[in-house]
């Protein structure tokens, strides 16, 4: 099975081509990018599966981030995921950002949970809780700082994501044991790309998971009135 990998959630755009069994992409390309995700991304897109033998027709699925992240950038990825998938007459599916971000971390095999977080800004995270072998202990949720760092628990905990440190520093100082932190700007597009391998088309599907409302609102002056 042939993937390809989308990831235009947070301050990447990534995406990659990855045959199933195999360590290594087909071919890959990752750009930091804190906006611009619309216009770099089909361009990439041609690059990265342009670079594998069969092109687009050789694809058996499209994986791509679904959140929490910019609600841009998601519906970015998003729509290129969709309209691949409906062209190339293959299933789509969603990887949560949070889960990518824990993945490499719950597949290292060590015996404490991992906290996979993000940045949420207002001194909030978007937060993910997971035992050493991926069940989940805390479901993905949007919480205050203080409040995801009593859901640790006592610790060993490892924390993960794009903003760990503002939940480690508040764990530490509840006396919760952080094992590591790891911090990364997005999640490491092979993993987006294990995970949509794994993943039941008829359950992740490829629609965004947003964790709140967005921040942009109606305006209301100049409304006509409805009869």
């Amino acid at each position: 099975m042939r993937i390809l990998a989308i990831d235009t959630a947070l301050e990447v755009c990534s995406a990659a081509v990855f045959e199933a069994g195999t360590p290594d992409p087909l071919a890959t390309e990752t750009l930091p990018m804190a906006r611009g995700h619309a216009e770099a991304l089909m361009p990439m897109l041609d690059r990265v599966v342009s670079a594998t033998a069969g092109g687009f027709a050789a694809l058996s699925r499209v994986a791509v981030t679904v959140g929490p992240g910019s609600f841009t950038g998601l519906r970015v990825g998003i729509s290129a995921a969709r309209a691949i998938a409906l062209a190339a007459g293959i299933p789509a599916v969603g990887v949560t950002t949070l889960s990518a971000f824990a993945a490499p971390a719950v597949a290292a095999g060590q015996p404490s949970p991992v906290a996979a977080a993000i940045d949420a800004r207002h001194g909030a995270v978007f937060l993910h809780v997971m035992a050493a072998g991926g069940r989940t202990i805390v479901a993905p949720r949007l919480v205050p700082v203080r409040d995801g760092a009593r859901l640790l628990g006592s610790g060993p905990i490892r924390i993960v994501g794009s903003g760990p440190a503002i939940l480690a520093a508040e764990a530490r100082a509840m006396g919760v044991e952080v094992q590591s932190i790891t911090t990364e700007p997005a999640p490491l597009i092979q993993w987006v790309a294990r995970l949509g391998l794994a993943a039941d088309p008829s359950h992740a599907l490829p629609k965004p998971f947003y964790l709140r409302a967005p921040d942009a609102r109606p305006q209301d002056h100049a409304r006509i009135p409805r009869r």
